[in-house]
Parts: C-alpha cells; sequence; structure tokens
C-alpha cells in the first residue's frame, strides 16, 4: 500500500484497487466463477481491470442516490462481486454494511430493521428466497439488484455507462466498513470499522507477507463479507503477487484449481483446511507448490497443520496460525515448520505482535490465572473496532480501559505464549478444555473428520462427530481413543452437512447443542 492509501493516518478502501493498479496494474487475478455483476467477464482479470470495475460500480451507485455517509447494505450470493460492490460503496464515502449470504432470512432484516432505512443491494436469488417473506423494499431506503429487473428495484446492470466520479475520502474516524461477529452465540453483532482501525489491523498484516519471500502465486478462500478479505486484499494487491481466489471448497474442485495454479501461498479458515486434509493424499499433488499456508481465525488442530506441512514438496514450508477477532483483528500468532507441528499443543495460539497487540489474563473467580484456573483473555491494539452499531452499551461491557474482553479463557505459558482454552460460554464442568479434548481425539481418528464436545440435556459434555465420508463411526476404537480422557457421554454421529456453521466455517457450538437436546429428548 502506498503513502497515498493511508491518508490522514487511515486504510481507505476505496482506494485500495486503484493505487495498487497504479503500481502493478498487469498483476493476474484468478477467479474460480464469473462475477454475477459482469456476465461474460469470465474468470481472468488484471488488478488494473479490478480497479476499473470498482470505479465503474462507484458510478452506477451514486447514479442510483448512494451519498456519503449512508449505509448500503450487501447481501447477495457469496461471489467475488461482493468485494467489488463494498470497495465501490467505499470509494463514494458510504459505509458498505457486509451480511454473509449463509445468513438466515429473519437475521438479515433484523439487521436491515436495526440500521433504520439503509440502501440494500442484493440479488434475485435472495429476494425470492430466505428474503421473500419480509418484504426488504419497505424497509430500506433504495432496493439495488445486481442483475436482472425487479419490481421496486434499481437494475445495477441499466446503470452501466453512468458517469465516473472522484473518490471521496471521509474523516479516518468516520464509519468505514460494517461487518458482523460470526453469530456462534445467537444474533450476529455488526462490527463498526473505521479507516483508522483498519490500518492498526493492517500493520501486523503487512509484517506477515513481509516474512514471503519472493512472488508466489496466492490462493485465498475467505468468507467475501468478512473484514479479512479486505485487509488482505489492501496487503496483497500493491505486491504485485499473482492472486486465485476461490468461492468454492469442495476438495475435488480445490484440487483441479491448485493443480492448475500452483499457489505458494494458501490462506483460509480453519475447517476448510480440516476439510481439504484428504487432498494430501491426492495424486494430483494440488499443495506440492504451497510454501506458506496461513489460518488467521481460529487455532487449528496440529494433526491437521503436519499433513499439509508433509504434502509440500517446497523446502522448509511454513504454517502461520493467526488468531483474531471480529472486533480487533489479528492479536497473536506463531509458525510451524514440519520438525515441530506433529507435537505441537493445540491449544497454543502464539505470542503478541510486537508493537502492534498485546494481551493480559484476568482472573475470573479471584484465583491467579493459570492452566488449572484460566483467566478472561483481554488485548489492547489499535485496530478494534469503534463500536457495534445500535448496541453501544454491549460493546463497552467489554471494554476495560485501552483492553477489550472477547469472551475467551485461557492463560500464559512461562514463554509468554497465549494457550485458549475455551469460548466463555463453551465451558463443560468436569471438562477442562473442550478444544484440548477435540484436539486429542481428532490426532487419535484418522478417520474423523468433525468432532465438537457440547452440553447434552443434563449438562453433560456429549461428543458429535462427523466421519470421512460419512461412515459409521468404528465404536471400539473411539471408546479406546477416549479412555484416558474426562468422562463423556457415548458420541452422536451427524453428517459434515447437519453442522450448523458460521460465514468463516465455524460451528454454531450453542445452536448444535440446542439442536442435539431436542434430538435426544425426542428419543428418550
Amino acid at each position: 500500500m502506498s503513502r497515498s492509501s493511508a491518508r490522514h493516518g487511515g486504510l481507505h478502501l476505496g482506494l485500495v484497487p486503484q493505487l495498487a493498479a497504479a503500481r502493478n496494474g498487469g498483476t493476474p487475478i484468478t477467479l474460480d466463477h464469473e462475477m454475477d455483476l459482469f456476465p461474460g467477464s469470465g474468470r481472468q482479470l488484471t488488478v488494473a481491470e479490478l480497479a476499473d470495475r470498482v470505479d465503474d460500480v462507484a458510478a452506477r451507485l451514486w447514479a442510483g442516490g448512494v451519498r456519503p455517509s449512508e449505509h448500503v447494505v450487501i447481501h447477495k450470493t457469496s461471489n467475488f462481486d461482493i468485494y467489488v460492490l463494498a470497495t465501490a460503496t467505499a470509494r463514494i464515502g458510504a459505509v458498505p454494511v457486509m451480511l454473509s449470504p449463509a445468513l438466515d432470512g429473519d437475521s438479515v432484516i433484523t439487521l436491515i430493521e436495526r440500521l433504520e432505512r439503509p440502501h440494500l443491494v442484493t440479488d434475485a436469488a435472495k429476494l425470492t428466497g430466505p428474503l421473500s417473506a419480509a418484504r426488504p423494499g419497505d424497509l430500506t431506503d433504495r432496493l439495488f439488484v445486481t442483475a436482472g429487473d425487479l419490481p421496486g428495484a434499481v437494475s445495477l446492470a441499466e446503470l452501466a455507462g453512468s458517469p465516473r466520479r472522484r473518490p471521496v475520502l471521509m474523516h479516518p474516524d468516520h464509519p468505514a466498513l460494517m461487518t458482523h461477529t460470526s453469530g456462534t452465540t445467537g444474533l450476529p453483532k455488526l462490527v463498526v470499522h473505521s479507516a483508522r482501525t483498519l490500518h492498526g489491523r493492517y500493520r501486523p498484516q503487512q509484517r506477515l507477507a513481509a516474512l514471503v519471500r519472493g512472488q508466489e502465486t496466492v490462493a485465498l478462500h475467505v468468507s467475501f463479507v468478512h473484514s479479512r478479505m479486505y485487509l488482505a486484499l489492501a496487503v496483497l494487491l500493491p505486491r504485485a503477487m499473482p492472486l486465485v481466489v476461490m468461492d468454492e471448497s469442495e476438495p475435488e474442485a480445490v484440487a483441479e484449481l491448485f493443480a492448475a495454479t500452483r499457489p505458494g501461498f494458501v490462506e483460509t479458515h480453519p475447517n476448510s483446511f480440516m476439510e481439504w486434509e484428504p487432498l494430501a493424499d491426492d495424486p494430483r499433488r494440488p499443495f506440492s507448490s504451497v510454501r506458506y499456508f496461513s489460518s488467521t481465525f481460529d487455532a487449528i488442530h496440529p494433526g491437521t497443520m503436519d499433513r499439509l506441512l508433509r504434502a509440500s514438496e517446497r523446502r522448509s514450508p511454513v504454517f502461520f496460525q493467526i488468531y483474531g477477532q471480529s472486533e480487533c483483528g489479528p492479536l497473536v500468532g506463531r509458525g510451524y515448520t514440519r520438525k515441530g507441528a506433529h507435537k505441537a499443543d493445540g491449544r497454543c495460539l502464539g505470542f503478541a505482535m510486537p508493537g502492534m497487540t498485546r494481551f493480559r489474563l484476568v482472573p475470573r473467580d479471584g484465583a491467579r490465572p493459570s492452566r488449572e484456573t484460566p483467566g478472561y483473555i483481554e488485548v489492547s491494539t489499535p485496530g478494534r473496532a469503534l463500536t457495534y452499531f445500535g448496541e453501544k452499551a454491549r460493546f463497552e461491557q467489554q471494554v476495560h480501559g485501552k483492553w477489550w474482553r472477547g469472551g475467551d479463557v485461557g492463560y500464559r505459558t512461562k514463554w509468554g505464549c497465549l494457550h485458549l482454552l475455551d469460548r466463555e460460554v463453551d465451558v463443560i464442568t468436569g471438562i477442562h478444555s473442550t478444544l484440548a479434548v477435540e484436539d486429542v481425539v481428532l490426532g487419535r481418528l484418522a478417520e474423523l473428520a468433525e468432532l465438537v464436545l457440547v452440553p447434552g440435556p443434563r449438562q453433560e459434555p456429549v461428543p458429535v462427530v462427523c466421519t470421512r465420508d460419512d461412515r459409521p463411526l468404528d465404536t471400539a476404537r473411539w471408546h479406546e481413543a477416549v479412555s484416558d480422557l474426562e468422562p463423556m457421554a457415548d458420541p452422536v454421529q451427524l453428517t459434515s452437512a447437519e453442522l450448523p456453521r458460521t460465514a468463516t466455517m465455524k460451528i454454531r457450538r450453542i445452536e448444535l447443542a440446542e439442536r442435539l437436546r431436542e434430538r435426544l429428548e425426542r428419543a428418550s
């Protein structure tokens, strides 16, 4: 990112493609899908073409009546044009509000109502599907559709060719982007970022990118509505690294894409890496060219890191594990190599980033935080969001001076490494750490694709398991694998498709526990 893209101490998302194009306009971008907003445009473009499309869509939105400071909700079928729409919105000084394509219709309508008549950019699939019973046009100022011509909606396709506009730069402390929390504990909260806080999140990610040697092709499979997508491209686009931007996570499609593009750097969600584990043995060798793996959302199982690192044929590949939150961005992290990944402690998240992030442990019950008596994890970072839109009091309950309490519990080792044991709301009596149990069992049973420990009807720990290819669980192997662990109920087997997930593929543990209790109560 050039100095001009961080004017006044902020990262202005609407300028990122334009400034990157001025430096390295010919850098190629490969998509695994076509953009809905640009039918027939194919799956290949350059950074210069991306910048032009952002400028084009910004002109269309302005012609459609969008003005600076106004909220523009973007909720449509998953597609890279979501990035184009968001940066185009930011380019004219409006505030993009990113709602995941995976959100249910009721949640989307509730969040739109909270915004008090924003603009809405969506598509026919959403209007005739999840939003069909809600009449979203009655709740919005202007309703835009990305294609076609629907009654009561402005067609962005018909606004093509609108006069281009100069970018509008808002004050760096003005809201610049709104994303939502994962929603693992209920209705997602709308997190408000400013250009200044986005820049605070940009700096540690820029440092990580500086560790990458040479011009590696980067494959990115991240939710298009997550703030990570916008920070990743702010770092990568100016560096002239060829990009492969993915919507599809199905392993067969991933294997074909990686065999064709041979990425040297791969970033995705931890659960997607788990889904891709079997590709380590694929004869197409889809991971053979990868020198850097990056997981920037949550801790990842050591066995997954080990298997993927061993699938690389590069000299000294590295797996970066970065822990962060929607409200704060990246916080702590560390790298693993083939020598250490297999024996890593899955609860070890890494170390604070010198000069940028800090963390501390606060007692939960009066006892000094330790492995046996974990404390609240609080963090300090310039990337902390401004607030939750419409829920200021709720946000401030988690603010303690310069420290932010994110709801996780853990402890610090004598070496200064942060260990996360559980989300506070996921703690189960009698289990020291649900996440640690999951790490151990997943490491022992290669046939498991997923394991989630949740409380049952009597608050007993119930393991929910998914096997690879949904094969029946070998109960004898299961009982042998858990014989030395804390007592648990018998496992409940589900298919991977039955697990409720967030936009970043996290398991919605509370929702899963509720479904499980209903199922077990019906069976009793």
